[in-house]
């Protein structure tokens, strides 16, 4: 295959590796929660990877089109 499949398999790999810890950490930060709902800035650390994970989730997805389109 050509060194941009390969990139494109690695951006994916990477991508969902990220996905990952951010997965990760938003569990951790839920958790703090339950023993302090009223953190402002638990919460907004929550926001941010919440973010962070729909971004990635977009990236991986990007990632996965172009890997196929490479398989066709």
């Amino acid at each position: 295959m050509t060194t941009s499949y390969n990139l494109y398999k690695a951006q994916y790999k990477k991508a969902k590796e990220t996905l990952d810890v951010l997965i990760n950490n938003r569990t951790k930060i839920e958790l703090k929660l339950e023993s302090d709902p009223i953190s402002s800035t638990l919460h907004k650390e929550l926001r941010n990877v919440i973010l962070d994970i729909k971004i990635t989730q977009n990236e991986l997805e990007q990632a996965e089109s172009d890997v196929k389109q490479f398989e066709l």
